[in-house]
């Protein structure tokens, strides 16, 4: 019996890439992989890319010029580049790096073991179609391995919205959503094997339309498995929070009190050439209906500083935005062009001018998230621990609020769910007690 193979995957970006990297490893696992948490040891090296950052595709190169010498000293090695900057490249990427074997984007990972074969054959491997057909389909049943206490599951693709400054409708493509049963499935599937929280995925997941109550729908039929005790989404769209996903958040127990809604900005002028097809006020609205039916719901957003055209009086709006609605947490970049997009062919505000708002911008995010983390000294959350903690007898959970917490406690195991009084507030964390 031959040894079995070893497959090394760096996974870039966001959760949606971490879900993707697990199911091109179980389609690989099919042909005899096994992973390997070292480049150096692996039989395949797969990097499975992100487009959203700046100079995405120049990392991505430089990741891949880093392999030159296990390459040289390992001819049977193999190596892959999947994901978005792989959807983009395409081609490009074989002739920039020819020791690049197969590339793949990601509808099309579903055909990885066809692709790794034709690599093994001394062909050059290159799949960046949108099939018609649906991978998940395609991909082989999840292995029943036991599971750590949390798992991704995607439940919509691609994006409709084409705002000015993305690249995802051209390297994910348009909206499409799974069909509820196969979700509720796989859902209870990873329930199964352990899972007791799931995170729901979509480039935009509130426009899933698989069930015909649409998300919420959908979450209220997970609502339903037996031992599944939490439910998240992310990422979502200001344009698709609805009146039944809102009610939700109110009434639906085994949905979490955490949401992430990117604005990206204040202002309605730089809203407008966004092209994100809604207004401050109407974001406002949407907060203020989801505070009335689940006062205590923790926000994170999405902001972009800098973009084309933006005053100074443009970006107050913006931190005005953030003082009003009070972010636990969020993600905060300055604008950089994508080649591509229409605001790539704007006029583009100086570097210092960016820097200077990003800190600004930053600093207020800051002082909110430490002063809401604060504020939890003295409350009692739920955790789902996950983990080990640094210390000895020290396990690491989630609160309710996507909060790190960490408690020493005999007898703790992943996947216990205790209540726990939060007694100190760190920079990146909360130390709590069990009650």
């Amino acid at each position: 019996m031959s040894a079995p193979k070893k497959l090394y995957i760096k996974t870039y970006g966001c959760q949606m890439n971490v879900y993707d990297s697990e199911r091109m490893a179980e389609a690989l696992g099919g042909e005899g992989y096994v992973p390997t948490e070292s480049a150096a040891d692996a039989d395949m090296i797969l990097l499975n890319t992100c487009h959203i950052r700046e100079k995405a595709a120049e990392k991505v190169y430089s990741e891949l010029g880093r392999y030159k010498g296990l390459k040289a000293e390992k001819p049977d090695l193999k190596i892959g580049v999947a994901g978005c900057v792989a959807q983009a490249e395409g081609a490009e990427i074989m002739r920039r790096q020819p020791m690049v074997d197969l590339v793949v984007g990601p509808q099309s990972y579903h055909r990885l073991p066809e692709l790794e074969a034709r690599a093994r054959d001394g062909q050059k491997a290159l799949d960046t179609d949108f099939p018609e057909e649906d991978k998940f389909d395609h991909l082989k049943a999840r292995p029943k391995a036991r599971r750590g206490p949390t798992a991704f599951l995607t439940v919509q693709e691609g994006c409709d919205k084409f705002c000015a400054f993305c690249v995802v409708p051209y390297t994910r493509g348009a909206e499409v959503s799974r069909p509820a049963d196969r979700i509720l499935s796989e859902a209870r599937d990873l329930v199964e094997r352990g899972v007791r929280e799931i995170t729901l995925l979509g480039q935009n997941v509130n426009a899933y339309h698989g069930h015909e109550r649409g998300l919420a729908g959908l979450i209220r039929a997970l609502a339903g498995i037996d031992g599944l005790a939490r439910i998240r989404f992310t990422t979502s769209h200001p344009n698709d929070m609805d009146d039944e996903l809102i009610a939700a958040h109110g009434d639906c127990e085994k949905l979490m009190p955490y949401l992430h809604l990117p604005v990206q900005s204040g202002s309605d002028h730089i809203l407008k050439r966004m092209n994100r097809q809604h207004t401050r006020a109407q974001y406002f609205d949407i907060i203020d209906r989801l505070r009335k039916v689940r006062p205590d719901l923790h926000l994170s957003g999405d902001f972009i500083v800098g973009f084309p055209e933006e005053t100074e009086a443009d970006f107050e709006d913006t931190l005005d935005l953030i003082e009003r609605v009070g972010y636990g947490s969020a993600f905060s970049f300055k604008y950089s062009t994508r080649p591509g997009t229409p605001a790539a062919e704007r006029a583009q505000l100086d570097e210092e001018v960016k820097d200077a708002r990003l800190q600004r911008l930053q600093a207020l995010l800051t002082r909110q998230q430490r002063a809401l983390q604060d504020a939890m000294v003295g409350r009692e959350v739920s955790v789902l621990f996950e983990k080990p903690g640094r210390l000895p007898g020290q396990m690491v959970g989630k609160s309710e609020y996507l909060h790190a917490v960490h408690v020493a406690a005999d007898g703790l195991a992943a996947g216990d769910l205790r209540r726990v009084r939060v007694v100190e507030s760190g920079p990146n964390s909360l130390k709590g007690v069990l009650v």
